[in-house]
């Protein structure tokens, strides 16, 4: 008995050592095939665009010749597999090598209890099975296709005059279209129908398709118009500006430093508008120079020493919409911006979701390079609602940019092909960009009483808070110490910076306020030459200080000077501050050529004797800017096309012989807008025009400031017809 149980197991073993080799081959058979499906069926399935949803799936892909393909050679190989198992199976009714297919039998019908055959017979149904489901499947699919996508050629790109760039837009969609996500986010999967659903509904190169169900296009209803109302908190707005930034908490300081005056301000201007209906604007305060993907080079330094006139013209921007009572909404990121605006997800090439849902966009050239990288076509159908801070300006050469890139104008900044109105500088440089500014504190009757009582004749402070600025100019500040103390500002951690000479006072860094207070003492306030057109110079002279800076010989620009190469303007700056030169003046302001000693010294000398009381420009007052900054709100329009110049006639009823629309003024040489004829529409009204004839060689704007008058290109399109050069 023992020895027979020994043989039976010994013949087990070797069955099991027998068949192990074909257990492993028949399941990784089974398992291949069955990964084989998924893989095959899911690379199908996965075939889907960003975009979709899990369950989407395509029907050009799952429904051609290939995914049947796959159905046939999975069902070819479970066949061969079956067919192997039954060779198997009747193995053992032959004779040949008996021993060995009787222990294979034997085992084979150990085996079968375990349901291995059925098993896999089982696999192979559900195989078959889910063939027939996916055949189902993909039969709906293209039928529902075939409703929603038209009949068969209702997809053929279109040969319309009207679209002449359809063709070469479904070429670039069928090469590139999965260069962004943002494409499959607006439903394109890579067929024409899709191409040209995109390039018809959501861009504008194809005409509509005739077959799509119009209906289902959103009727976007327009914003309702709300009246604006002076604000006199800036609470929500200490709030909207937000933390986390030291430029944001400068801005912050200055908002509530200067909030009294913003809002007597606006209570003045208020009085004076209060028969005037003013639209609420939705407006988009971008800063782009602050954002972490410009790089925020500002933030680090407004601790130590780095400029800081962009952050005051941005801080008075940002209180003056605030308080003019309009909507605002103010983003320091990227991914403010992108949520500001509805952009798509992606890489910025599709247009926005929905319609602009702002009436204008403050912004700066860091920010509108990132509006171009994000809004795709919106941003060349909505830039008429830009503005551009611009702080240096930008002329018309560079900001064309066929005429720039054809004479050399082209620059970093330049060619956005806006009008040239859109740009807002720190200074009414040239008459060609709009004049935004900023503000200066300003002082009541008794700080005005203060100052002149407290002023110090011999005490100077010196303009450059960066240590570098001294470097070099030991000459004429020795002679200045001759006749003056001299105070510094300039930045340091630990030991004094060895540029400033031992007989400066150096206070270090100071906050505003208490430089505000050095200031109501200083008689002088001294600039070496940088930086360029800041705000500083202006808040010394409202607190009663004489700016001596010097002269450029020859004047700087692009052309001629690092500091300025690479910017879109070619104005020839020809002192350090030329608005206080040209503007502002003696005895605020005095301009000399500090190579000169003589000069220089004899400068010193009639400072020394000078009275000056405190001076500010209304320009650079809280009210000064809140009316300006409406005037342009509620008059500036580059969205829509301009008022059509008067026929040619109702010329027969101008005045003169031959007839002009213009006339003479009394006792003058200029000519003005006739009273009698009808005006269209303008702003700055027809009735401020003044024509004037410039000498040979004079431009306009020297021809202007001359008479004392500002050269106003709104204008230029009245005055460039064969009429006004009749007389």
């Amino acid at each position: 008995m023992s020895a027979v149980n020994t043989d039976y197991s010994t013949m087990v073993r070797r069955c099991l050592l027998t068949f192990k080799p074909f257990r492993i081959f028949v399941a990784g058979i089974g398992f291949f095939s069955l990964c084989f499906l998924m893989t095959s069926l899911g690379g199908q399935f996965s075939a889907k665009r960003p975009g979709d949803t899990p369950f989407t799936m395509r029907a050009e892909v799952l429904g051609g010749p290939e995914s049947r393909g796959v159905l046939r050679k999975i069902s070819d190989m479970l066949e061969v597999i079956m067919k192997r198992m039954d060779t198997l199976s009747k193995l053992g009714n032959t004779t040949t090598d008996s021993h060995r297919l009787d222990e294979l039998s034997s085992a084979l019908d150990r085996i079968q209890p375990i349901g291995l055959v059925e098993r896999i017979q089982a696999i192979a149904q559900n195989m078959s099975d889910m063939a027939v489901r996916v055949e189902q499947i993909l039969q709906r699919s293209m039928a529902t296709n075939r409703v929603k996508d038209g009949a068969t050629g209702q997809c053929e790109v279109p040969k319309n005059p009207h679209y002449p760039d359809c063709p070469s837009k479904v070429d670039w969609m069928r090469a590139r279209w999965t260069s962004d996500p943002c494409y499959a986010f607006y439903g394109v999967d890579g067929s024409d129908c899709s191409f040209l659903i995109y390039l018809s509904e959501v861009e504008w190169f194809c005409p509509p398709l005739t077959w799509r169900n119009q209906t289902t296009t959103p009727t976007h209803i327009p914003f309702p118009k709300r009246q604006a109302a002076f604000r006199s908190d800036i609470g929500a707005l200490l709030e909207q500006v937000g933390t986390g930034k030291e430029s944001l908490s400068f801005m912050k300081r200055r908002m509530r430093r200067l909030a009294a005056q913003w809002s007597s301000a606006a209570r003045r201007l208020d009085d004076r508008l209060r028969s005037q209906w003013r639209e609420q604007k939705r407006i988009l305060v971008h800063v782009g120079f602050l954002t972490e993907e410009s790089g925020d080079v500002f933030s680090p330094k407004v601790l130590k020493g780095g400029p800081l006139g962009e952050m005051v013209q941005w801080a008075d921007i940002l209180t003056a919409l605030h308080v003019l009572g309009h909507n605002l909404k103010i983003s320091v990121s990227l991914k403010e911006l992108q949520g500001f605006l509805g952009v798509p997800p992606g890489r910025g090439s599709c247009p926005l979701t929905g319609p602009l849902p702002f009436d204008l966009i403050y912004t700066d050239y860091h920010g509108l390079q990132q509006m171009r990288q994000h809004m795709g076509l919106s941003l060349r159908k909505h830039k008429c609602h830009i503005r551009v801070i611009d702080t240096f300006g930008t002329e018309p050469a560079y900001n064309h940019e066929d005429y720039a890139t054809l004479h050399g104008y082209r620059t970093n900044w330049g060619y956005w092909n806006l009008n040239c109105r859109q740009y807002m500088t720190m200074f009414p440089h040239t008459p060609d960009n709009s004049f935004m500014g900023f503000v200066a504190e300003e002082l009541n009757d008794t700080e005005r009483l203060s100052i002149q009582r407290n002023k110090v004749d011999s005490m100077a402070v010196v303009y450059g808070k960066e240590a570098s600025m001294w470097k070099g100019k030991e000459r004429f500040l020795a002679i200045l110490h001759r006749y003056m103390d001299i105070h510094g500002t300039v930045y340091y951690e630990t030991q004094r910076p060895p540029e400033v000479p031992a007989f400066v006072k150096n206070h270090g860094l100071l906050p505003q306020q208490e430089l505000q207070q050095l200031l109501r003492k200083a008689k002088l306030f001294i600039g070496f030459g940088f930086p360029y057109e800041g705000p500083a110079p202006l808040e010394a002279i409202a607190n009663g200080c004489i700016f001596l800076q010097p002269k450029f010989k020859p004047s700087h620009s692009s052309l001629n000077h690092e500091f300025f190469r690479g910017k879109p303007t070619s104005r020839q700056v020809s002192s350090q501050h030329p608005y206080a030169e040209q503007y502002i003046g003696r005895p605020h302001v005095i301009t000399v050529d500090f190579n000169n000693s003589q000069e220089f010294e004899s400068a010193i000398r009639d400072i020394m004797k000078t009275k000056v009381e405190p001076y500010l420009p209304y320009e650079y007052t809280c009210e000064g800017m809140l009316e300006r900054v409406h005037a342009y709100i509620q008059n500036q329009e580059f969205c829509a096309p301009e008022a059509p110049f008067p026929s040619a006639n109702t010329s027969s009823s101008w005045p003169g012989s031959p007839p002009s629309p213009f006339v003479l003024l009394p006792n003058s040489s200029a000519l003005a807008w006739a009273s009698n004829i009808s005006t269209p529409p303008s702003w700055p009204p027809l009735s401020a025009l003044r024509l004037l004839a410039s000498l040979e060689g004079q431009s306009c704007i020297d021809a202007c400031q001359s008479a004392g008058l500002i050269c106003e290109p709104a204008f230029y399109r009245f005055i460039n017809i064969k009429e006004a050069f009749s007389g």
